[in-house]
C-alpha cells in the first residue's frame, strides 16, 4: 500500500493538494492543479488546460452501443471533454471481481473522437441517494447500515457513521484508479475525477441513527476544531459568525460548540459526509493522483433549509467543515441551475476555491454564463448537463464552444493576473467593468449589421483580455461595447483599430477592418446578433 507524504499548499486561505506518493515516481505530465496568480488551472500533459465539457445523462455511459452514434456528435458541438459515469454497481458486481470493459471502453472512444474524460464515481450516493451502490451492499444492510429518520424508519441513504460502508467503497474506488493508472496513465485520456455526486440527507437536517446521535450528543471532533483554530481569521463568514455566537468554544459537543438548530447539523452531516469522501479519495489517490472534486446540489429560495437540499453537501457555509474532513479532494465544485448564477461562482470561488462548475445550463442562457464565468471568475471549466439532447455542430453551446476554443490560449495566459475581465447582459442591460486603466461599458444591443440579429438570445456574455496598455480582444455578441479612461474621464478615447477576425491553430486571421457605421458613433464595438464572434482593438486618446 502507498503511503501518501502528500505536501498540502495554503493558497488564499485554500487547500490546494500537490501531493507526492511514497515509492512513486512523480510524472510530472500527470494532470494536476497549479497556481498562476490568484487562479488554479489544470495542467494536462505540461500545459493549462480549460475544459470545455458537457455531461452525459445519468445511464449513458452504461451502455457502448447508447454511446456509439453519440461520439461524433460530442467531438461536433466543440466539446474537448466529456463528463460521463462509472457507477459501483458496474464495475463490481460481486464482492471483490471487477471488471473494466466498459470503462475501457469509454476511453477508447473518447481518444478515437480526440476528446478527454472526467469520470464521476457514483459510490455510496448520488443525488442524496443511494442507488448506485452493488445488489450485495444494498441487500446487506446489517453489514452496511442505513441513515435514520426522526422516527427511527431506515432510509434509502447509506450512514456515513459506517466504516463497513466507507471502506467498501473506498476499496472499489481504489481498483477503479488502480486500473486507470494501468490503462491510462501513459496517455492522460482522464483528466480528472468527480468523487460521489450531490451527497447529503434529504428530507431531514441530519443522521437519526443510533450511530449517528451518538456522535452527535458526543464532542465536536477535536481535528475540525483545531482547524477552525488555525484559520479563524479566514473563515467562511456563515460559518465563522455561527462559532462565534456560540463563544467560540473549542471543546464540548456539536450544540454547545456551535449552537442548536439546522444550521449545525447540517455542519455535523458535512463532517461525516467529508471524512467519508476524504477517505475515499485517499485511497484513489494512493492508486492514481488525479485531481478530485466533490459537486453541490444548491439551496434554492423555494428550498431553504438543510433537508430541503441535501444537507451536509460541500455548500459555501459548510466549504470550511469539508477543507479539514476532506484534505484529498482538491476542489469543491456547484451544479448551477439557478437563476443567480454569478452570485453562486462567486460564493464558491471565496478563499482559493478553484471554479469548476461541472453541471449547468447548455442553452444560449447557458453558454453566455459559461464565458463569463471564464474571463470574470477565472473558471477551469464549464460542463452542460444532459449533453445527449443538445449535442450537435448547430447548437448555441457549440458555437459558443468554438469561440472559446480559439481564445483559450489566451485566457488561460490571462487567468488570475488581471488582465481579464467579462460582463453578463440580459435584454436591455448595460454593465460597466475596469480593466487595466479603462472602464469598459457593454450595452445590450439586438441592433446590428450582422445577419439574423431577430435570434439574439435574452442573456449575451462579454469577455475582454488586455493585451496591452491600449490593446484589447473582446468576444461579444449582441452588444455595443465603449471605453471611457478610468483615472481622467475628461479624455477622450478614439478607436485606432477594429478588425474582426478568427484563430486558426494559435494564429490571428483578420477579417473585416471595421470602422464607420459598423463602429456606432465611431466610438463604439459592435457585435452582431446572431452569434459570439471576436474583435480587436487599438485604442488612442485625445483632447
Amino acid at each position: 500500500m502507498n503511503v501518501r507524504v502528500g505536501i498540502l499548499c495554503w493558497l488564499a486561505g485554500g487547500l490546494l493538494s500537490v501531493g507526492a506518493y511514497a515509492g512513486e515516481k512523480t510524472d510530472p505530465l500527470l494532470p494536476h492543479l497549479e497556481r498562476q496568480g490568484t487562479a488554479t488551472r489544470l495542467i494536462v500533459d505540461g500545459h493549462p488546460f480549460l475544459v470545455r465539457g458537457a455531461e452525459l445523462n445519468n445511464s449513458s455511459a452504461s451502455s457502448l452501443d447508447y454511446m456509439k452514434p453519440l461520439w461524433p456528435k460530442l467531438a461536433a458541438t466543440h466539446l474537448n471533454t466529456v463528463l460521463a459515469t462509472v457507477s459501483w454497481e458496474l464495475i463490481e458486481p460481486q464482492e471483490g471481481k471487477f471488471e473494466f470493459g466498459l470503462v475501457d471502453g469509454l476511453i477508447q472512444e473518447a481518444r478515437a473522437n480526440n476528446l478527454h474524460l472526467v469520470f464521476l464515481w457514483f459510490g455510496s450516493w448520488k443525488n442524496g441517494k443511494s442507488t448506485y451502490q452493488p445488489l450485495w451492499v444494498k441487500t446487506n444492510q446489517e453489514r452496511f447500515p442505513l441513515a435514520r429518520s426522526k422516527d427511527g424508519k431506515s432510509v434509502p441513504v447509506l450512514s456515513t457513521l459506517s466504516g463497513a460502508n466507507r471502506d467498501a467503497d473506498a476499496r472499489a474506488f481504489a481498483a477503479l484508479m488502480r486500473h486507470l493508472r494501468e490503462t491510462d496513465g501513459g496517455k492522460h485520456t482522464v483528466l480528472m475525477i468527480q468523487v460521489e455526486n450531490e451527497v447529503g440527507i434529504l428530507g431531514d437536517s441530519r443522521d437519526h441513527s443510533s450511530a449517528a446521535d451518538t456522535a452527535f450528543a458526543g464532542p465536536a471532533p477535536k481535528e475540525l476544531l483545531d482547524y477552525l483554530q488555525a484559520h479563524k481569521d479566514t473563515l467562511i463568514p456563515q460559518l465563522r459568525q455561527r462559532w462565534e455566537t456560540a463563544g467560540f468554544k473549542t471543546s464540548g459537543t456539536w450544540e454547545e460548540v456551535f449552537g442548536a438548530g439546522d444550521a449545525t447539523d447540517e455542519m455535523f452531516m458535512a463532517w461525516n459526509y467529508a471524512r467519508y469522501i476524504g477517505r475515499v479519495a485517499a485511497a484513489g489517490k494512493g492508486e492514481y493522483a488525479l485531481p478530485m472534486y466533490v459537486n453541490a446540489w444548491l439551496r434554492q429560495p423555494d428550498y431553504p433549509k438543510p433537508g430541503d437540499y441535501p444537507s451536509g453537501g460541500p455548500l459555501p457555509q459548510v466549504m470550511d467543515v469539508w477543507r479539514a474532513g476532506a484534505r484529498d479532494i482538491d476542489i469543491l465544485s456547484p451544479d448551477i441551475y439557478a437563476t443567480n448564477f454569478t452570485e453562486w461562482c462567486q460564493w464558491f470561488a471565496q478563499s482559493g476555491n478553484p471554479l469548476f462548475i461541472p453541471e449547468s445550463r447548455g442553452d444560449a442562457r447557458g453558454a453566455a454564463n459559461g464565458i463569463w464565468a471564464f474571463g470574470a471568475q477565472d473558471a477551469m471549466g464549464y460542463s452542460p448537463f444532459g449533453i445527449d439532447r443538445m449535442a450537435g455542430a448547430d447548437t448555441e453551446l457549440a458555437r459558443a464552444y468554438d469561440v472559446i476554443a480559439q481564445v483559450s490560449p489566451m485566457i488561460l495566459a490571462s487567468q488570475g493576473r488581471n488582465l481579464m475581465t467579462a460582463v453578463l447582459l440580459d435584454r436591455d442591460q448595460t454593465q460597466t467593468v475596469r480593466l487595466g486603466n479603462y472602464n469598459i461599458e457593454a450595452r445590450f444591443s439586438a441592433r446590428s449589421f450582422g445577419p439574423a440579429t431577430n435570434t439574439s438570445p435574452d442573456r449575451v456574455a462579454g469577455l475582454f483580455i488586455a493585451e496591452g496598455p491600449d490593446d484589447f480582444l473582446v468576444v461579444g455578441r449582441s452588444m455595443n461595447v465603449y471605453f471611457t479612461v478610468a483615472t481622467d474621464p475628461a479624455q477622450k478615447v478614439g478607436l485606432g483599430t477594429v478588425e474582426e477576425g478568427v484563430y486558426r491553430e494559435g494564429r490571428w486571421i483578420p477579417g473585416r477592418r471595421l470602422n464607420g457605421d459598423e463602429t456606432p458613433e465611431w466610438r463604439a464595438l459592435r457585435f452582431r446578433g446572431d452569434a459570439y464572434t471576436i474583435q480587436r482593438v487599438k485604442l488612442y486618446r485625445y483632447q
